[in-house]
């Protein structure tokens, strides 16, 4: 039956229209994220984007009251479903999920572009597969957003050479630079590649008009982020917040360049191999493209100081086009076992889903609710005990700042993280110069009144040795431990 599924969905005979794959690539998204619609918390990133998206909803522009190392688009996906639908974290993740599938959409477009639909489907479908498991990808992460934008940018450029859609690409790119900046990379060798191909055809007039286009489609966008904070005249906020800080936050992470090397090398070998063994056509300009893509990508994750597992997902779209037409080079010699092991390892892939589906359940079975995680159950026990919650600290959970309508004590505690990188305070505008002062006046000036830490955690950084043993000293002094929730410690201020 499921090899009948199979062939039904592949396309080796073009049956498939772009309707139809959208529309299998939105079920299979939907399918594999689902459970994870009710989580609380997935990323510490993903609940400080839906905090700071909240602050906008409620007339503050990001950096204003709140204060987090991303650039203001990213907080505006989030407003933009908190501003008509409320707080819904299932809509969220839903949300999530479709762009997931526009991403997923678009490179198998540009896949067709330089290889058959088959290629092109099976790429989209291990695209929603890369961009929803293995770590904190469940999420809605800056990344996905990001590349939402950017692949059907990258289409635009690849397809369409009329002088709108030259100038959409750029709109495209700036929104995506606007999300996450070191997508600024590869949006800028994008140009240098327009420039290079129109030299080489010796089309200059349409060069130049085109090259203009996509910059000035970029800088637009831009130019639109910064008009309310001119408006306002806290355009240096903008630009220490958006430029400053993850520029100087890059350059303070440079010390693990090695770690990056072996993945770096596998890819230039294996465009190297692909080169040689003529799988690819390297004179042909898409080709090029996704290639100059990949490692700029990649490139950017070296410039930024660190790879986290999701960053990886601004990478695998265009990799995974280029690894599926590898893929599809190599002889099969028995066509029935190579469609067994494909089912199979569609069925194995999304075995994080099938874990948090069997959570859920058993949760609504204990519980009575789909919903999980000590975010949600933390806020609903303040709420049922009547227990003071306006004034409180998340250093873990802080997703129930939003639960409970409630904002951090300062704009360094708005991503849990930042208390813990005083070289961030200067570009937030933060008096305090030091972890010390910063946590110091948390404590002491604002006096919070319930503290939820994570069980056997320091609640600073493990490396800030002196400023946990104040930290702990004071808890013990001033605040009582009145209930553990699955891994949240909840302290309260004493009288």
């Amino acid at each position: 039956m499921l090899t009948k599924l199979l062939n039904r969905l592949s396309p080796e005979n073009n049956n498939l229209k772009n309707k139809s794959v959208f529309f299998i690539l939105i079920i299979v998204s939907f399918l594999i994220r689902l459970p994870f619609f009710f989580r609380d918390y997935i990323d510490r990133d993903e609940s400080t984007f839906i905090i700071m998206g909240q602050s906008w909803v409620n007339g503050h522009l990001p950096y204003m009251e709140l204060w987090d190392l991303k650039p203001p688009l990213n907080f505006l996906f989030f407003a933009a479903i908190i501003y008509p639908f409320g707080k819904s974290i299932f809509l969220i993740r839903l949300f999530g999920a479709i762009i997931v599938a526009i991403t997923s959409f678009y490179t198998y477009k540009i896949a067709l572009e330089v290889s058959t639909k088959k290629v092109a489907f099976w790429c989209a479908i291990f695209c929603i597969f890369f961009q929803s498991l293995f770590g904190s990808m469940q999420g809605v992460m800056s990344e996905h957003i990001s590349i939402v934008f950017f692949i059907p940018g990258l289409y635009l450029i690849l397809k369409h050479k009329e002088w709108y859609w030259v100038l959409a690409s750029g709109i495209f790119m700036g929104l995506t630079a606007m999300v996450k900046l070191n997508m600024a990379y590869p949006i800028a060798l994008i140009g240098l590649f327009y420039v290079y191909t129109y030299w080489k055809s010796k089309d200059f007039k349409v060069g130049i008009r085109n090259t203009f286009l996509y910059g000035f489609g970029i800088i637009m966008v831009i130019a639109l982020t910064v008009l309310p904070y001119y408006l306002n005249g806290n355009i240096t906020l903008w630009w220490n917040s958006v430029i400053e800080a993850p520029m100087m936050y890059a350059n303070s992470k440079r010390n693990a360049l090695l770690s990056f090397a072996p993945l770096l090398l596998v890819i230039l070998l294996f465009l190297y191999l692909a080169q040689r063994k003529k799988i690819f056509d390297f004179s042909n300009t898409a080709i090029q493209l996704l290639s100059l893509v990949t490692i700029a990508v990649y490139l950017s994750f070296v410039k930024g100081g660190r790879l986290n597992g999701h960053y990886l997902i601004q990478l695998y779209p265009t990799l995974l086009i280029l690894v599926g037409m590898a893929v599809s080079k190599i002889p099969v010699v028995v066509k029935k076992i190579h469609k067994v092991f494909i089912v199979l390892l569609l069925l194995i892939i999304p075995i994080e889903s099938y874990v948090e589906y069997f959570a859920i359940i058993k949760n609504k079975i204990e519980k009575g609710t789909f919903y999980n995680g000590e975010g949600i159950e933390v806020t609903n026990y303040l709420k049922e005990n009547n227990i003071d919650f306006n004034n409180i600290l998340f250093t873990e959970y802080h997703i129930g700042y939003w639960f409970l309508n409630a904002n951090p004590p300062t704009k360094a505690a708005t991503h849990p993280s930042n208390i813990c990188r005083s070289e961030l305070f200067p570009y937030s505008e933060n008096p305090r110069k030091t972890v010390f002062e910063e946590i110091q006046y948390i404590l002491e000036i604002k006096q919070p009144q319930i503290i939820v830490k994570k069980e056997g955690s320091q609640l600073l950084d493990k490396r800030l040795i002196d400023e946990n043993i104040y930290v702990n000293a004071y808890l013990e002094k001033k605040y009582t431990p009145i209930k553990t929730i699955g891994k949240a410690v909840l302290y309260q201020r004493l009288k």
